[in-house]
Order: structure tokens, then sequence, then C-alpha cells
């Protein structure tokens, strides 16, 4: 059985490294390359939990966290914060607009398996199509 995840992340090689850790894990990784693109397919099809860069073309991440909050259908779905932005405030920013949990960028391939994995409840399991 494989988690479905979401990836809203506009750098390809962030996607790509990203997508190879979590499928090497059992995980199944979908993509979107800017924020209206990310809610909309969040909308279509909910994944398990959703991973998602702050700085993104069309709407910045924080207006995305906050679209997919909106969404009753989304409401229990782990949105964890991918960024770069690593200042003071920047972690609180991202709690407070909706997202879960906070992962800094880079990613740390030795460990983002194990990041991501603890945010995904074990009753919010969806299989991939």
């Amino acid at each position: 059985m494989k988690r479905h995840i979401l990836l809203i992340e506009d750098n390809e090689q962030n996607r790509y490294l990203a997508t190879f850790l979590l499928q090497r894990s059992g995980y199944h990784v979908e993509h979107a390359a800017d924020g209206p693109a990310g809610v909309a397919r969040a909308r279509q099809e909910p994944p398990a939990l959703i991973l998602l860069d702050i700085q993104l073309p069309g709407m910045d991440g924080y207006a995305v966290a906050r679209a997919l909050r909106a969404d009753a259908t989304l409401l229990s779905t782990p949105i964890i914060a991918v960024t770069s932005y690593a200042m003071a405030g920047d972690r609180e920013k991202a709690l407070s607009a909706g997202c879960d949990g906070y992962i800094e960028k880079p990613i740390d391939p030795d460990t983002f398996v194990a990041e991501v994995s603890r945010f995904l409840p074990v009753d919010n399991v969806r299989t991939a199509p």
C-alpha cells in the first residue's frame, strides 16, 4: 500500500529529490508546480499529506495553505511547509497560515522521509490510484 502525497513545488531539482526519496520509501507522489495548480489538484483528489513550498508562482505558500484550510474536505489533511525561509518568525508564519509542520531546505536526504512520515497519521492513509 502506498501513501499519496501531493508535492507543491516549482523548482524541478527540489521536486526530483523529494520525489525520489519518497518513492524509494513506498510513497506515491503527485506534483503541482504552482499555487493555483496545487490547490486545484488537492481539491480534485485529496492526498494523505501535502508538502508545500512557500516561494511559489501564482500564489505564495501562505495563500495556498489558507485556501486549502478553507476547504472542508482538506481540513484534516496535514500540510507541511518545505521551505528555504528560515529566518526568525518564518516557522510561526507558516503554522499560522494553516501548516501543520515545517521542514527547512535544503532537505537532508538522510532524515527527510522520517520527518515527513511523522506527520502522516495512521488513520489518514489514502492509497494511490
